[in-house]
């Protein structure tokens, strides 16, 4: 089920209501039907994956903690190896048997190509993988104590609010909230349908339409160049970010309104001065979860300065793989990796070669240094937009081409100029909202005699400016 759908204005009010009239024993019973109604909307057979991979996990949870020694591990290693299984056979099967076919054929060591699976893959399987993953290592670094109770620890890896897009909840934040009770708070509940607004806001205003352009450039990259290339790639930023962001938000706010708290995922990312600072501010729920799972235990950097750059390009090699099974997705990964390296070592050359405290930034030092980072990771996006390695080189190599000055998709596809009008305006509405406030959740949340006007203008925008053709979230895929 979409955010951005019908089912979902009628499927949130209803579970919300049945939530707090439901005895508080039932609520996690209660959550965890909606739960399965709401990601048995896609493909619902798949849900059978989820059940398999919650039992292994639960009762590798129990067995992990009862234990001592090499068992410990060999049950963690079940865990992990039924997710990673699941995840290896649906998105990196044909990923890998693609290129196996590609490399022996050509060398003439297959007679035949060896057949792929004719699946598709599962809605939010990365994230739900990862989220039941961080389970079973809490358990065993003895952080979290095993879940007993079968439906709660189900419900925290199918949660509906962040299942199929996160944020990848620890189970330290999440599963002792199935056991609060939460009681109907206006303040609260208020500022939960702002959040939820809010995302849904740049979902279907900004991200859905901006999409327009980009899908027609992205679709013939070699038909265009110069200035147009340039403004979807600029363009995509911008939609991959409040589209995912967006998710984020919706997902944050329909939780909030039952009580629930989800980690922030996202930090004003574009603000960012490094490649490094980015990291931290964007998908923080995965750059944490690779950070404490997979960077700190290869040494993190407390290792040799060759050791560390190694980690480094590890770590944003699996995070590439990770959003995607194809070569776009790894050279996506290895640029920021790349780049985080070499700015470590530009800032360890100035702070070596400097006679004098540094000085207090100035405001140009600042812009430059988030327009050559918003540079970047444009640039990087191309990879992780386009279809293929070859389509990317082209919109690079094209962007380069700045004459003629040409603009003529803006009037193709149904994206003319006043798409180009609106979309500008809820781009400055966006950047207005979200980086002339400390906490871009303030508005929602403090008391205000405004805030009801103030999501009044949101749902206005919504309905008569947004798009409303059920576009899947981008970050659905993974």
């Amino acid at each position: 089920m979409l955010f951005n759908s019908f089912e979902f204005l009628l499927f949130f009010p209803i579970v919300t209501v049945l939530y707090f009239i439901v005895p508080h024993r039932f609520r996690w019973l209660h959550l965890l039907v909606a739960s399965c109604v709401f990601y048995m909307f896609f493909i619902p057979v798949y849900i059978l994956i989820l059940f398999f991979t919650i039992i292994i996990d639960y009762v590798a949870g129990i067995l992990i903690e009862r234990s001592n020694g090499i068992l410990r591990k060999r049950y963690l290693l079940m865990s992990l190896v039924a997710n990673i299984g699941v995840l290896a056979v649906f998105k990196y099967f044909n990923f890998f048997i693609g290129n196996v076919n590609t490399i022996f054929l050509h060398f003439h060591i297959l007679p035949r190509e060896i057949p792929l699976l004719n699946i598709i893959l599962p809605i939010g399987l990365s994230f739900h993988t990862f989220q039941a993953m961080s389970y079973t290592i809490e358990v065993y670094r003895g952080n979290q104590k095993a879940e007993h109770h079968f439906g709660i620890y189900s419900l925290y890896v199918m949660f509906y609010p962040q299942l199929v897009a996160g944020p990848i909840e620890r189970p330290q934040n999440l599963l002792p909230q199935f056991r609060e009770v939460h009681h109907i708070d206006y303040d609260r509940m208020v500022g939960g349908i702002g959040i939820l607004l809010w995302g849904l806001f740049k979902k279907v205003v900004i991200a859905d339409r901006v999409a327009i352009m980009v899908n027609i450039v992205y679709t013939h990259p070699a038909d265009y160049r110069g200035i147009t290339t340039i403004l979807t790639m600029v363009l995509f930023s911008i939609q991959i970010y409040c589209d995912f962001s967006g998710y984020s938000d919706m997902a944050i706010g329909s939780a909030r309104v039952m009580g629930f708290k989800l980690m922030r995922n996202f930090s004003m990312p574009y603000a960012s001065r490094s490649i490094a600072e980015f990291w931290t501010r964007w998908h923080i729920s995965l750059s944490t979860w690779f950070k404490d799972y997979l960077y700190i235990p290869l040494g993190g950097n407390k290792v040799s300065k060759g050791r560390w750059r190694i980690n480094i390009m590890i770590v944003f090699m699996i995070s590439g793989l990770w959003h995607g099974a194809n070569w776009t997705f790894l050279i996506w990964g290895l640029i920021h990796g790349a780049f985080i390296i070499i700015s470590a070592g530009l800032k360890h050359q100035s702070h070596i070669s400097s006679k004098h405290p540094q000085r207090k930034k100035h405001r140009l030092h600042t812009f430059v240094n988030i327009l050559t980072t918003f540079t970047i990771v444009t640039v990087a996006w191309v990879f992780f937009r386009a279809k293929t390695i070859s389509d990317a080189a082209m919109m690079l190599k094209n962007s380069l081409k700045l004459f003629p000055l040409t603009t003529t998709v803006i009037l193709q596809g149904g994206f003319g100029i006043l798409s180009l009008i609106i979309s500008s305006a809820a781009i400055l509405f966006l950047f207005i909202v979200e980086h002339k406030t400390k906490d871009r959740y303030e508005l929602f949340e403090k008391k205000s005699q405004y805030t009801w006007a103030f999501h009044a203008v949101l749902l206005l925008l919504i309905v008569t400016m947004g798009i409303f053709d059920h576009q899947s979230f981008i970050y659905f895929q993974f």
